[in-house]
C-alpha cells in the first residue's frame, strides 16, 4: 500500500509536468499562429486599399505610408520584421533592434524551408542564454495571390507563469500525498498486524517447540482457509513430534544401557587380562621346594586381591545404576602404586623407573590402577607382533607436580587422530570399544589432573599424566 501510494504520487507529478510542459507549447504555438493571421490581416487589408501598385520594390513604401503598419503592430501589441524574396529586410517595428540583433537579412535555410513548406508558412525555434525563442516566416501576398515579400514575427516563450502555476499545483499535490502517505502506513500497519495475527500466534508456539516437553498446539477462532490449513498442519506435526520424542526417548535409554554395559564390560577385561597373566606366570614359575615361596605366594595373593577388588568396585557400580565406581580419596605412595599396577602384567618389556622411592598424592587407588593398566595394556598392543615391545612406566616430580609417563615404542598415531583420540567409541586398533582412554581421561581430570599425548606415527607414543603433590603431611599415608 505505501509502495502504491509513493509511486502513484510520483507517477501523477510526472503526467503533471509533462501536462503542463504539452499545454505551455501549445499555448505559445496558438498564440503566435492567431497573432501572425492577425498581422497578416491588416497587411492584406493595407494592400487592397492602397494606390500604389502592388510589388516588391513598391511594399516598403505601402506599408509605411501613415504608419499604417505600426498602428496595427501596436494595436496587436506585436513585433515583426518584412524581408524581401531574397531575404533583404525592408521594415522592422523595432528597427534599432533589428540593427543591434543582427536581423539584415534572412539566411538561405530559412528561404529553403519556407519555400519547400506545404502551408508556406516555416517555424523556427532557437534558446539563448536559458530562454527559448520561436518565429515564424509566411509570405505576403499580393491580390493576386503571388508572393512579394517575408513577414517574420519574433516570439519570446514567457513560461514564468505556467511554471508558477505548476509549482502551486505540485505543491498542493504533495501536500495531499503526504496525508494519503500517512493514512495508507496506518492502514498498512493495521491490517499487516491482523493479518499476521493468527502467523505470529503459530510463529510463537513454533519457538516453544521443545522435545523434552508436552508442547501445546494451536487452536484459533475461525481462521482464513489458509490459516486453517497452517494451523492444522502444526497441530499434525505436534501429534507426530510426541511420538518421536517417545520413540526417542526409549532409543535413548536402550542405548545408554547399551553403553553401559560396553564400559563394564570394558573395565572388567581390564583386570582379567593381567589376572590372567600373573596366573599363567606363577603355575609356570611356582615351585614348593623355593624357600621363598610363602613370600611369592602372599604377592601373588595380594595382585589377585586388588585386581579382584577392581572388578567388585565396577560390579557395584552397575549394580547401583550410577556411574562408574565413585572416587575415594585417599592418601598414597603414587610410587608403589604404579609399580604394583606394571608388576600385574609381568612382562620384562616394561620397564619401571622413578627419581624418588615416596611421592604422595591424594588419589583413588583403584581407578588410579585402572589408568595404569589401561595405557600400559594399551602401549603393549600397539606394538606390532614382527617389533620387540619396549614400554617405559616413569613416575617423577616437576615442581608443584607429580607426572607419570608411559611410553611405548608401537606404530604412533596420525596427526590427523590426535584430536580424536580421547573421544568415546573412537579406536586405532581392530579390536576393542575404544572406551578406555576416554574413560582415562575422564578419572585424570576428576582429580584435578591433565591427560596429554605426544605421538608420531612409525616411532611410538608417549602419554603424560600430571597430577597435584600433595602438600600436607600430617595424614595418614596408605600403602
Amino acid at each position: 500500500m505505501i509502495f502504491i501510494v509513493v509511486f502513484a504520487s510520483v507517477l501523477i507529478a510526472g503526467v503533471t509536468i509533462f501536462q503542463y510542459k504539452g499545454q505551455a507549447e501549445d499555448y505559445h504555438r496558438v498564440y503566435l499562429e492567431r497573432k501572425e493571421e492577425q498581422l497578416n490581416a491588416q497587411i492584406d487589408y493595407i494592400l487592397k486599399n492602397t494606390t500604389w501598385e502592388v510589388k516588391t520594390e513598391n511594399l516598403r513604401y505601402i506599408l509605411e505610408y501613415k504608419n499604417a503598419i505600426f498602428e496595427a503592430s501596436d494595436v496587436l501589441d506585436i513585433n515583426f520584421n518584412i524581408f524581401d524574396l531574397q531575404g533583404n529586410l525592408l521594415i522592422s517595428s523595432k528597427p534599432r533592434m533589428a540593427y543591434d540583433n543582427g536581423v539584415k537579412d534572412l539566411d538561405k535555410s530559412v528561404l529553403h524551408g519556407l519555400a519547400n513548406s506545404l502551408t508556406k508558412r516555416y517555424v523556427e525555434r532557437t534558446k539563448a542564454a536559458g530562454d527559448r525563442f520561436r518565429s515564424s516566416y509566411s509570405y505576403i501576398l499580393d491580390p493576386k495571390f503571388k508572393p512579394i515579400g517575408v513577414l517574420n514575427i519574433p516570439y519570446y516563450e514567457d513560461d514564468t507563469f505556467n511554471e508558477g502555476e505548476l509549482g502551486q499545483f505540485l505543491m498542493r499535490l504533495s501536500a495531499v500525498y503526504v496525508i494519503l502517505l500517512v493514512i495508507a502506513v496506518m492502514l498498512a500497519y493495521l491490517i499487516s498486524t491482523y493479518i499476521t495475527r493468527s502467523l505470529k500466534a503459530i510463529g510463537d508456539k513454533l519457538y516453544q517447540i521443545r522435545l523434552t516437553k508436552q508442547n501445546q498446539k494451536i487452536y484459533l477462532d475461525q481462521p482464513s482457509e489458509e490459516i486453517g490449513a497452517l494451523v492444522e498442519a502444526y497441530n499434525g506435526m505436534i501429534d507426530e513430534l510426541d511420538k518421536s520424542a517417545a520413540l526417542l526417548a526409549k532409543s535413548e535409554r536402550e542405548q545408554a544401557w547399551r553403553e553401559m554395559a560396553k564400559q563394564v564390560a570394558h573395565e572388567i577385561k581390564n583386570p582379567l587380562t593381567p589376572m590372567r597373566l600373573s596366573v599363567q606366570s606363577f603355575q609356570r614359575k611356582f615351585d614348593p621346594q623355593d624357600v621363598n615361596v610363602n613370600e611369592k605366594v602372599d604377592e601373588f595373593a595380594k595382585i589377585m586381591i586388588q585386581q579382584i577388588d577392581t572388578m567388585s568396585n565396577i560390579a557395584s557400580a552397575f549394580g547401583s545404576f550410577a556411574n562408574m565406581p565413585a572416587q575415594q580419596n585417599e592418601m598414597l605412595n603414587v610410587v608403589e602404586v604404579v609399580h604394583l599396577s606394571v608388576e600385574i602384567f609381568n612382562e620384562e618389556s616394561i620397564k619401571f623407573s622413578s627419581d624418588q622411592k615416596e611421592i604422595i598424592a591424594k588419589l583413588d587407588r583403584t581407578q588410579l590402577i585402572r589408568v595404569m593398566t589401561n595405557l600400559v595394556k594399551n602401549a603393549l598392543q600397539s606394538v606390532p607382533e614382527d617389533k620387540q615391545p619396549k614400554i617405559s612406566v616413569r613416575v617423577f616430580t616437576q615442581g608443584d607436580d607429580i607426572k607419570i609417563t608411559v611410553e611405548d615404542n608401537g606404530v604412533g598415531i596420525a596427526k590427523e587422530n590426535h584430536k580424536k583420540i580421547f573421544e568415546p567409541k573412537f579406536t586405532t586398533k581392530t579390536s576393542g570399544m575404544g572406551l578406555g582412554l576416554g574413560m582415562v581421561k575422564n578419572i585424570v581430570e576428576a582429580f584435578r589432573g591433565k591427560l596429554e599425548m605426544d605421538s608420531e606415527q612409525g616411532r611410538g607414543t608417549v602419554f603424560t599424566i600430571t597430577f597435584p603433590k600433595f602438600k600436607e603431611t600430617n595424614e595418614t599415608i596408605i600403602k
